[in-house]
């Protein structure tokens, strides 16, 4: 049965930093790329960061996360991280992870959710004072 399963969110002041992770069962996650997701209350579901693996290696975040978060996956483990730092407010949201073997070769396939086809049930993450 395939499964993805984050932890780590929590509340944390602006500023702070927290370090999330997934665990993947089920399949093989060095021939999968992954990514992680975000969705606010009333908004939809968002790209942070992906790390691709099939086609050549490649690490994308968009630009609202750049330089504060960083992603990471550790395959002999079946383990995928993502480090957010300097957390602000506008970070609240429930963090998914998710993987597909689709080929993605651009940074808006790569961070589209719609080619993943796998997704874990997501962490809660609120930044607030």
């Amino acid at each position: 049965q395939v499964q993805l399963v984050e932890s780590g969110g929590g509340l944390v002041q602006p500023g702070g930093s927290l370090r999330l992770s997934c665990v993947a069962s089920g399949f093989t996650l060095d021939r999968y790329n992954i990514a992680w997701f975000r969705q606010a209350p009333g908004a939809e579901r968002e790209g942070v960061s992906c790390f691709r693996r099939i086609g050549g290696s490649r690490i994308w975040y968009a630009d609202s996360v750049k330089g504060r978060f960083t992603i990471s996956r550790d395959d002999a483990k079946n383990m995928v991280y993502l480090e957010a730092n300097d957390l602000k407010p506008e970070d609240t949201a429930v963090y998914y992870c998710a993987a597909t073997p689709t080929y993605l070769r651009t940074y808006s396939r790569c961070l589209g959710s719609e080619y993943y086809h796998h997704w874990g049930q997501g962490t809660q993450v609120t930044v607030s004072s």
